[in-house]
């Protein structure tokens, strides 16, 4: 997966391609992809986050989150660019999949 920087075109095009797929969507805030996650309880949450962990470190590519009971926040970038890059909506797309099994 590559950690090129993608240029503001690039990506408000992917932005809108992953968020074409999906009923909630991602947001570009503060040069992030960022989303919130709600789940009926802390438990729930917890086990997102797990699977979404296993799955970040598969990619050597972690996500800066937070939690509170059964919400989840998301927020993504490639820290060593300073940017957004492939590996930020790879792992979005994974976390979807997370998401839509939980």
């Amino acid at each position: 997966m590559n950690r090129t920087k993608l240029s503001p075109s690039e990506i408000e095009a992917r932005l809108s391609a992953l968020n074409a797929t999906i009923p909630a969507p991602w947001t570009l805030i503060d040069g992030q992809l960022q989303k919130t996650f709600d789940f009926p309880d802390f438990n729930a949450a917890f086990g997102f986050m797990t699977r979404c962990a296993l799955a970040a470190e598969a990619m050597d590519h972690h996500p800066d989150w937070d939690n509170s009971y059964g919400r989840v926040h998301i927020a993504l970038s490639t820290h060593a660019v300073a940017g957004i890059t492939d590996l930020d909506f790879v792992l979005a797309t994974r976390v979807e999949a997370i998401a839509n099994a939980t």
